[in-house]
């Protein structure tokens, strides 16, 4: 039997004859007959079917009209439907291009960290600005929607469009780490910062905060395990391809028996029985926890009191600052010591050497030095001096640690160099020389201390030894990753030596290394041919060094919920931490065409 008999019309190639705009009053808009006189449509361009149409429902229109003025009397109402028409294309243009500006200005508060509603603020510098460059644009910045309300709205919209598309980069992940630590905001809520690191095929790696997790209840390394697991399974990523944890070594993150770090390690060993994690502790916190084994408080202590003397007290501060003036001293004002922050310590020490002398002019004048007579004393003078110094390379080895998208090889690094530099400051020291010290050369009494000084060098570097034994498990196959033309490949994994020797015969490989950078150079390898040498490259690129990326944005969360914003609730909270760190770019032009964002307050 045969199927439904086929309507001729939908085989025929039907077009719009333009003798019809005359004779029947229509016109072609957008491969549809449009009634120029109703406007209604025919979807076939069939001579019967306009011609019915004009004689049922406009038998007498321009009936009295000779053949021009019908023309005349089309082309007019044509030029009348195409005025129509572009005015609704300009409107709709211009609503999209005000929602998709109250999109991008949205973003840009967040970013900033500015209160949603400074949105409205906003509007008015813009209205009043634009009534005095382009009066005749006045109107358009009125129509953009800035209220409290909208700007919600808009962060809610573009996180949802971040978290969319870091799911399509994660689909794609080869391997990925994530970055762990834990800290409470003003509210005392305990807030959990996940932020994970993750490598394609083609070696480029995403950076992005994964979820921020409240904890309202305890905090036990079980607690964390949830919430934790709860993300990983709903942004849908393998258990398989994770790679390292990094945290900062608190006892609930890292507990050998019930910790976080030992339940993942049980949660991904289930799954994949040969694999093993590699677990972190935070290279910037280690750096910094060397610091205790100085023994240096009997230099801290007087100089933090000295320092709360002066800055605490609103009369003594006026009095020193003023003191300053008259003096024509060039150094700036005295530092507050916080020990939250990496390199308070050293500066508050360099800041009190600079104005040691207006310090002790100030405390003669106002009849206190008596109080610290620690100023006056010359062999605290030198552990001052030294303090001060090795302080100084301690923050500059900080300094190098911090930042993001830094790949673990390059702190490591640096951290072997300073081992090797705290080696050589002793060695000098014993032979009394002060060229890395320039504060203790400027005191003839150094040489007195100068046995204490080299053990303290020394016990310094044991520590940096003692401190970075899970960096160092992994020092051969980071070496290995950073200068795979200098390996040994004997002393490489079974799996790679073969590929080490062809890479390192390849004189393209050579030139390609040494002009490329390290993710870019891995990701131009054979994969057929060096399957397992890229496998370990993207590993060991795909680690988290430090938890400084976490810090950061706990910064970013005490400057947004702060005291005056302290009802800011988590889910904004968390959106606002992943538009101020996100480097994905949201698609601004399809948020501002969604239905239902079209109709907003002001």
């Amino acid at each position: 039997m045969s199927g439904p008999k086929k309507r001729k019309v939908d085989s025929e190639c039907r077009v719009f004859n333009k003798e019809w705009t005359t004779k029947y009053f229509f016109t072609e808009v957008r491969s549809t007959a449009v009634c120029l006189i109703c406007q209604e449509t025919i979807a076939v361009f069939k001579e019967y079917n306009i011609s019915r149409h004009f004689a049922t429902k406009h038998a007498n229109y321009a009936s009295k009209q000779s053949t021009q003025q019908r023309a005349a009397t089309a082309q007019r109402l044509v030029a009348n439907l195409q005025s129509q028409q572009n005015f609704f294309h300009r409107q709709t243009a211009i609503q999209e291009a005000s929602i998709k500006t109250s999109f991008l200005l949205a973003f840009k508060l967040a970013k900033a960290s500015k209160p949603f509603s400074e949105g409205e603020f906003l509007k008015e510098c813009m209205i009043e600005t634009a009534g005095v460059l382009c009066p005749e644009s006045k109107g358009k910045f009125e129509k953009i929607s800035l209220s409290r309300r909208t700007i919600t709205r808009r962060v809610e919209l573009i996180d949802e469009d971040i978290v969319s598309e870091l799911n399509k980069k994660a689909a794609t992940f080869e391997l990925f780490s994530l970055a762990l630590d834990e800290s409470t905001d003003i509210k005392d809520t305990a807030q959990l910062l996940i932020f994970i690191r993750g490598i394609n095929k083609s070696f480029e790696i995403t950076e992005e905060l994964l979820s921020m997790e409240p904890l309202k209840g305890k905090t036990r390394g079980e607690d964390l395990y949830e919430h934790l697991s709860a993300v990983v399974e709903r942004m849908k990523l393998p258990w398989n391809k994770l790679a390292n944890v990094t945290t900062d070594g608190s006892p609930n993150l890292t507990g050998k028996n019930v910790g976080l770090l030992k339940r993942i390690q049980d949660k991904v060993k289930e799954q994949n029985p040969g694999q093993d994690l590699i677990f972190l502790h935070c290279i910037i916190h280690q750096e910094s926890l060397c610091k205790s084994v100085l023994q240096l408080n009997h230099v801290v202590d007087p100089v933090v009191k000295l320092v709360n003397f002066i800055r605490a007290r609103g009369l003594n501060h006026r009095q020193f600052i003023t003191f300053l003036e008259e003096t024509d001293a060039d150094h700036q004002d005295l530092l507050y010591h916080s020990r939250v922050r990496w390199l308070s310590l050293g500066k508050v020490l360099q800041r009190v050497w600079e104005l040691k002398e207006e310090i002790i002019s100030f405390l003669e004048l106002i009849g206190k030095s008596e109080e610290f007579p620690e100023l006056r004393d010359v062999n605290w003078l030198c552990d001052f001096a030294f303090s001060v110094d090795i302080f100084s390379h301690m923050n500059e080895l900080n300094v190098k640690l911090q930042g993001k998208d830094q790949f673990v090889h390059n702190m490591y690094t640096n951290v072997r160099a300073f081992k090797s530099k705290l080696i050589l400051f002793s060695r000098q020291m014993s032979n009394k020389s002060f060229s890395h010290f320039p504060t203790l050369a400027t005191l003839k009494e150094a040489t007195r201390n100068i046995k204490k000084y080299c053990k303290t060098l020394d016990d310094l570097h044991r520590e940096f030894c003692r401190r970075f034994s899970d960096f160092e498990k992994i020092e051969k196959s980071l070496l290995l990753v950073s200068c795979p033309l200098s390996q040994d490949p004997e002393t490489a994994p079974l799996e790679l030596q073969l590929e080490l020797i062809d890479l390192q015969s390849d004189s393209t490989s050579k030139e390609k290394f040494n002009s490329s950078k390290l993710d870019d150079f891995y990701a131009s390898l054979n994969e057929a041919m060096f399957p397992n040498l890229r496998r370990m490259a993207q590993k060991m690129l795909v680690l988290f060094g430090s938890t400084y990326v976490c810090e950061q944005t706990f910064s970013i969360m005490n400057i947004n919920k702060a005291r005056h914003r302290s009802k800011l609730t988590d889910q904004h909270l968390r959106s606002i931490l992943r538009l101020s760190t996100t480097k994905l770019t949201p698609n601004f032009d399809a948020l501002a065409k969604k239905g239902d964002q079209q109709h907003c307050s002001h």
